[in-house]
């Protein structure tokens, strides 16, 4: 879903709200209600002010009919704002992820799994969490009693393409602080109509006078609508690069402290990025604060840290979480020169509450050897002025290509549990995929191992050992059986849509036929509703092997299979 800016038309439609009612989400309308298309990129469009006597407030929420609870309220407001110890002057942007707090959706996300089962992991709607996309502005102000301007203009969603909203909030925010409640009832009606998201396309989306489209040339061009500059991001910790990436593989808890929420929602972001294409199963937090709702969850002693990441600009969580076996500090980031100088790895032991000097405090002992060539060639690459977006792309290859090499053994034995097609027959269940064997895994990896694609040496049996006990094997071993299982399931219809109807009833009590006719109704249901992977002459054979079957039966027994 590459993106381009250039020109188009503006339309205005609708009005504007407060905060609504305190049930979330949003009533339910047919597809062609006013603002189905909006809903298919952002939930609400939310504004957040500073009120002398409330703190942060939120001002509007637009549409108006979108719900969201009062947690959900509190959870915006507290996470739109810059912690107190960030000193953001200006214009700062970031990004939070929160809880949705609500019961469940109405229908009108029923296209989730549709969209989902199309784009890759890290372009897939969240199914429980929001995520707001924030442009917040602080500059003096003498008309204001306290003597600035605050205000914070949230884009929801449950979208994760950061680096198309933070393009369109730096296109509307700055007009909305000058114009205000029309301006915004303008962006959000051409917002509502833009087509829907689609995988692998490059759509056209009209904003401001300002258009996502295909056509060159134009004003801003964005790559991606999700990927980070990761050269930035990680430029002070590249030497702790391989450390960092098997932390995020084995889902380590994880606290990052950085100056702003920023620079926090970025690294955390390009951290999680870290393992595609593999998905990022535990919490991440790119922006956290002492009032959030799940506060006192993160931070119990009375049991484990939690496998989440968790960005946070207010040093109080380095007393509050000096007990985490990982804690991230990085400092402002700086972009001219040589590479700026990296941080150090420390033990747990010399953090201090009042230690400020950025490092990674950790006693872990990476179990693969850095690339240092990688390290050269990006060094040279900043000696050479190389284009930070080049150096991205290297960092991002590097890690995509790690990913892949600990994956494909995996994959590979994985298959090897499948059932043979020979074995799938059509008027017997099935057979069961194979359990998954660690230690037979473990075995297969001198000849099938990650050493036959990766270069890097090390204790590849550890990491693999380690994995296993992490959310990231379990929520990748369950996705994968559930497609084995689903792929069995269509090798079975296909099956039966193959034998000879006719002949398998001969023998057959009408209990028999019925229960039949039953199962392959279900399994058409399932199919037709995607879930099974088959062709569309199967479905049809099935079909008609359900209307043969019912049409042998007694009349009787017809009309209770299909009643009038």
């Amino acid at each position: 879903m590459d993106a381009l800016l250039g020109t188009g038309p503006r339309r205005a439609r609708g009005c504007l709200g407060a905060a609504g009612p305190t049930s979330s989400g949003r009533a339910a309308r047919t597809p062609a209600a006013p603002w189905a298309r909006f809903s298919a990129w952002l939930e609400c469009v939310c504004v957040v002010t500073f009120d002398l006597e409330l703190g942060q407030a939120l001002e509007l929420v637009y549409p108006n009919d979108f719900r969201l609870t009062d947690k959900e309220k509190s959870s915006i407001c507290y996470l739109s704002f810059p912690d107190s110890h960030s000193g953001c002057l200006g214009d700062t942007q970031f990004s939070f992820r929160m809880r949705q707090c609500g019961g469940q959706r109405s229908p009108w996300h029923a296209d989730d799994r549709h969209y989902n089962s199309r784009a890759p992991v890290a372009l897939q709607r969240e199914p429980a969490h929001y995520f707001g996309y924030v442009y917040f502005r602080q500059v003096k102000d003498s008309s204001v009693k306290r003597g600035y301007f605050q205000k914070s203009l949230v884009l929801v969603s449950r979208l994760p393409f950061v680096r198309l909203f933070q393009a369109l909030l730096s296109l509307i925010a700055p007009e909305y602080f000058d114009k205000l409640a029309p301006c915004l009832e303008a962006v959000c009606s051409e917002i509502d109509q833009w087509p829907a998201p689609a995988p692998g396309q490059t759509l056209n989306l009209p904003v401001m006078g300002v258009v996502v489209q295909n056509l060159l040339p134009a004003p801003v061009v964005l790559a991606s609508v999700h990927e980070l500059d990761l050269f930035r991001c990680f430029r002070p910790v590249l030497t702790h690069m391989q450390t960092l990436w098997e932390l995020m593989l084995l889902g380590e808890p994880l606290l990052v402290l950085a100056p702003s929420p920023d620079v926090s929602s970025e690294m955390v972001l390009a951290l999680t990025s870290c393992l595609q294409p593999l998905r990022f199963c535990c919490d991440f937090r790119p922006y956290f604060t002492i009032h959030d709702s799940e506060f006192k969850e993160f931070t119990t002693r009375t049991q484990a840290p939690p496998n989440v990441v968790l960005g946070v600009t207010n040093p109080f969580f380095i007393k509050t979480l000096q007990h985490w076996p990982h804690i991230l500090r990085v400092g402002e980031p700086k972009m001219s020169g040589d590479l700026p100088k990296q941080v150090k790895l420390k033990k747990p032991s010399r953090l201090k509450t009042l230690d400020t000097k950025p490092g990674l405090y950790t006693a872990y002992t990476a179990h693969l050897h850095r690339d240092k060539a990688l390290l050269k060639r990006l060094l040279k690459g900043v000696q050479k002025k190389r284009p930070s977006d080049v150096q991205s792309a290297l960092l991002r290859r590097h890690l995509l290509e790690l990913t892949q090499s600990f994956i494909i053994p995996l994959e590979h034995y994985m298959a090897s549990l499948m059932p043979l097609q020979k074995s799938i027959t059509p008027w017997k269940t099935p057979p069961q995929i194979q359990p998954f064997s660690q230690d037979d895994f473990l075995r297969s990896l001198e000849h099938a191992g990650p050493q036959l694609t990766c270069i890097l040496k090390g204790d590849w049996l550890g990491l693999y050992r380690r994995f296993f006990k992490s959310p990231h094997f379990d929520g990748w071993y369950r996705q994968r059986h559930k497609e084995m299982a689903l792929k069995l399931e269509a090798l079975h219809l296909e099956a039966i849509c193959e034998a000879n109807i006719e002949t398998w009833m001969k023998d057959k009590s009408e209990v028999e036929v019925v229960d039949l006719v039953l199962k392959l109704r279900e399994k058409l249901v399932r199919a037709q509703g995607h879930q099974l992977p088959v062709k569309e002459a199967t479905l049809q054979r099935a079909q008609l092997y359900i209307e043969t079957v019912i049409g042998s039966l007694p009349k009787d027994l017809q009309a209770v299979l299909c009643p009038p």
